[in-house]
């Protein structure tokens, strides 16, 4: 079977740094090309994290593109949940010693595009503003991605949505609030959008067994122990540890899109300041829906079991 070629669009973070373990790791995956954008962290955080990530698993061979230091109109917000002084989890991986690859994250993404029409599907795990940005510039490049699976929104599906927003405001989702409007440009671009909100993403039900501990602790991989630490460090502040691998939702669908099921629906963006800034608002009326509104998947449920299976497999591999 053929792989699924990607690109990796994240801001590294410790889940986004399980996400490229993960990613990296699986046979269903190629994983073309990592751009990095300012989110949890800086951008040059970001991408160093990205290639420690690399270095720690072997796989220099992908290339990185640091990517847009700010969102695409405002300045960046601070993260009120920190990934710690590293932003790894206090996992402290050497620096890098693998230069990035030379390019822009946005024109590593147009090119990566065109040189594989109809085959890239783009996994973002961080704010959207490369991936906006390389639409703008190269707007010819919308017909040519098979797809984006994003870690992006909260739709009130049920009571997680709301309950772990990550944004900074009520009721929204870190990666779109950080940048409404890049995410108003992709949700509105026309390619494929599959949204992986927190409806799903920040399930408690993400929680692993005392077996699953064990076979990592057990493990002489650096990866399994990076992901121990990860577990520890967001327990001892009091979050569940589905805060480890919120990103690797989109890789688990990306390798299995049964892991999740989802619901076609009309989603705005809201970008105006204030209370809503940065809210995915889902038109589920009967009727007098917006039909003036993208129309995007959602993530409505998800085989946590399946997706804990598969990414303790990988990180064991």
């Amino acid at each position: 079977m053929d792989k699924k070629k990607i690109i990796l669009d994240c801001d590294p973070g410790m889940d986004d740094s399980m996400a490229i373990i993960m990613a990296c790791k699986s046979d269903a995956l190629e994983v073309k090309a990592i751009t990095t954008v300012s989110g949890n962290y800086s951008v040059d955080v970001t991408s160093k994290n990205a290639l420690k990530v690399l270095e720690l698993i072997g796989r220099t061979d992908i290339p990185v593109g640091k990517g847009m230091p700010e969102p695409m109109v405002r300045k960046s917000p601070k993260d009120p949940f920190t990934h710690g002084t590293d932003g790894q989890a206090e996992n402290h991986l050497p620096d890098p010693a693998t230069p990035l690859c030379g390019r822009h994250a946005v024109e590593l993404i147009i090119d990566t595009v065109k040189a594989n029409p109809g085959e890239v599907y783009i996994l973002c795990t961080g704010p959207m503003s490369n991936v906006a940005m390389a639409m703008k510039k190269a707007p010819e490049i919308k017909s040519m991605i098979a797809g984006i699976y994003a870690i992006s929104g909260a739709f009130g599906l049920n009571r997680y949505a709301y309950a772990n927003a990550t944004g900074d405001t009520p009721q929204s989702e870190w990666n779109v609030y950080v940048d409404p409007e890049a995410a108003d440009i992709v949700y509105n671009s026309g390619v494929k959008l599959v949204a992986l909100g927190l409806d799903v993403a920040t399930h408690f039900d993400v929680n692993l067994t005392d077996g699953d501990i064990h076979m990592l602790e057990q493990s002489d991989k650096p990866e399994a122990k990076f992901f121990l630490q990860a577990i520890r460090f967001v327990n001892q502040r009091g979050f569940e540890a589905y805060c480890a691998v919120i990103d690797c939702m989109a890789v688990g669908y990306a390798i299995d899109p049964e892991l999740v099921t989802t619901i076609t629906g009309r989603v705005g963006i809201e970008t105006k300041d204030g209370l809503t800034l940065g809210m995915t608002v889902l038109d589920s009326r009967h009727h007098f829906v917006w039909e003036t509104l993208p129309e995007v998947e959602i993530g409505e449920s998800a085989d946590y079991e399946g997706f804990l299976k598969l990414l303790m497999k990988l990180v064991l591999a």
